[in-house]
C-alpha cells in the first residue's frame, strides 16, 4: 500500500468513527427521550425539585437586589452629597506653645463658594442648648440650631406643616423658629396647634414658622435630635456675641463629586488660617460604600442558602436514577452483549440525569420569572431583574445534574453483563 492509499484508508476510518460516534451520541439523547415519555409522572416528579430550587435561586436574587436598591436609595436621602468641615482644633504658638482657637468663618464659607463650582448649598451651624419651657412649671433641655435656609435642602428636611426658614428671616433678623414634629406634639399636641405659637429662649420671643422632620432615618449620624428648634443664623449670634463657628455644611451636586470636594474644601480652608489649625472634612461616602459591599456579601450568602434547594434536588434526581439503573439492569446487560461500552453506558444514564435538571432549571426560571415581571409590568415598581440570575440558575442546574447523576451512570457503567442478563 503507498503513503497515498494509507493515508486516505486513515482518514477513511476516521469518518467512520466520527459518524459512528454521532450515532451512538444521537441514539443516547433518543434512548433518553423515549425512557422519559415511558415514564412521565416519574420524570415530572423528579424534576420538580429541580424547578422549585432554580426558581428559589433566581427569586433571592431578585429580592437581594430589590432590598440593596431600596436600602442604598434611602442611604443616599441621608446627605451623602454633603461634607462636614469641622473645626477640629488650634495649634501651639511661641517659645511656650501657648494654644490658639482659630474657628471657621463665614469668610470660609464664602471662600469656598467662590472656588468650588459644584457646591449647591451651604451653611453654617452654630449649636446651643437652652432650658424650654413646655408649660406647667416643666423646663427641658432643647438642642437649639442657628442655621441658613439651605439647611433644608442639605438636610433633605420636609416641612409638615407651615414654611421653612428663609432668607429674609436671616437678613432680617427675625425671630422665628421651625421646630421638630416632636416638639411641637409634646408642646403644643400637634403640628397644626404648634404653627404661629410662640416661646421663649433666654426671655427672649420666637414664633413658631414651621414643623419638620428627616425624610429619612438618618441612623443617629444627623446633629438633629428629637426634640431641636432651628432659628436663623443671624439671631443666633446674639447668644454666643461672636460669627466663630465649628461646622459649616456643604452640599455637592453630585455624589460622585463629594470625595475630591472634601479634599479640595479641607485645603481652601486650611490655607486661610494659622499653620497648624486642624479641619476635618467628613462625608457619608464611605459609609454608602461598606454598605454596598456588606449589602453585596449578603447577598451571596442568600444565594448559597438558596441553592441549597438545588442539592435537595440533585439528592432526588441521585436516588431516581440510581432506581431506574435497578430496574433497567436487564437493558444494560442486552446493550453491553450487543457491543455497548462502559463509556456509552455512562454517557446514557448521564445525559439522563443532566435532562432531568436542565428541563426543571428551564421550568424553575420562568417560574422565578414571573413574579417580578408581573410587578413591573402591572405595578408602578422598578423590580431589578439581572440576566446573571438566569445564567447562575441555568449552570447551577446543569452542574446539580453532572454531580448528582455521575454515581448512578458510573454504577450502570460497571455492571456485569453476564449478571445483568441473569437479572429477572
Amino acid at each position: 500500500m503507498t503513503p497515498a492509499d494509507h493515508a486516505r484508508h486513515h482518514a477513511f476510518e476516521q469518518t467512520l468513527l466520527s459518524a459512528s460516534r454521532t450515532m451512538v451520541f444521537s441514539e443516547i439523547l433518543k434512548l433518553a427521550v423515549d425512557s422519559f415519555r415511558t415514564s412521565k409522572l416519574r420524570f415530572a416528579l423528579t424534576a420538580l425539585g429541580m424547578v422549585i430550587g432554580t426558581a428559589s435561586v433566581i427569586l433571592v436574587i431578585t429580592i437581594a437586589l430589590t432590598g440593596k436598591q431600596y436600602i442604598l436609595a434611602e442611604l443616599e436621602k441621608i446627605e451623602t452629597n454633603s461634607v462636614e468641615l469641622e473645626y477640629g482644633g488650634g495649634g501651639a504658638i511661641g517659645a511656650e506653645h501657648v494654644v490658639y482657637n482659630d474657628y471657621l468663618t463665614r469668610d470660609d464659607e464664602k471662600a469656598v463658594l467662590a472656588q468650588l463650582p459644584n457646591v449647591m448649598y451651604s451653611s453654617p451651624i452654630i449649636d446651643s442648648h437652652f432650658r424650654i419651657s413646655f408649660g406647667h412649671g416643666i423646663f427641658k433641655d432643647t438642642l437649639v440650631l442657628g442655621v441658613s435656609p439651605q439647611y433644608q435642602q442639605i438636610r433633605n428636611l420636609l416641612v409638615l406643616d407651615g414654611r421653612f426658614l428663609d432668607d429674609e428671616d436671616d437678613a432680617a433678623h427675625i425671630k422665628c423658629a421651625v421646630v421638630t414634629e416632636k416638639y411641637a406634639i409634646d408642646r403644643f399636641g400637634s403640628d397644626e396647634a404648634a404653627v404661629g405659637q410662640s416661646f421663649e429662649i433666654s426671655g427672649i420671643p420666637f414664633t413658631i414658622v414651621g414643623v419638620f422632620k428627616e425624610a429619612v432615618d438618618d441612623f443617629g449620624q444627623s446633629e438633629l435630635a428629637e426634640q431641636t428648634i432651628l432659628i436663623p443664623f443671624s439671631v443666633a449670634r446674639y447668644f454666643t456675641g461672636s460669627e466663630n463657628l465649628r461646622q459649616i455644611y456643604f452640599s455637592m451636586r453630585s455624589m460622585d463629586d463629594v470625595p475630591e470636594a472634601a479634599n479640595e474644601i479641607t485645603r481652601i480652608v486650611t490655607a486661610r488660617h494659622r499653620p497648624g489649625s486642624i479641619y476635618k472634612a467628613q462625608t457619608m461616602k464611605e459609609y454608602l460604600t461598606i454598605t454596598e459591599t456588606i449589602l453585596n456579601y449578603l447577598t451571596l450568602l442568600l444565594v448559597a442558602v438558596s441553592a441549597v434547594t438545588l442539592a435537595v434536588g440533585g439528592v432526588g434526581i441521585m436516588n431516581i436514577m440510581l432506581a431506574t439503573v435497578k430496574a433497567r439492569t436487564r437493558e444494560i446487560g442486552i446493550r453491553k452483549a450487543l457491543g455497548a461500552t462502559r463509556r456509552e453506558i455512562k454517557l446514557q444514564f448521564l445525559v439522563e440525569a443532566v435532562l432531568i435538571s436542565l428541563v426543571g432549571g428551564i421550568v424553575g426560571t420562568f417560574v422565578g420569572l414571573a413574579p417580578p415581571m408581573a410587578v413591573r409590568i402591572f405595578t408602578d415598581y422598578t423590580v431589578p431583574i439581572t440576566p446573571w440570575s438566569v445564567v447562575i440558575a441555568l449552570a447551577a442546574a446543569m452542574m446539580v445534574g453532572v454531580v448528582f447523576g455521575t454515581i448512578p451512570a458510573t454504577r450502570a457503567a460497571q455492571m456485569d453483563p453476564v449478571e445483568s442478563l441473569k437479572y429477572e
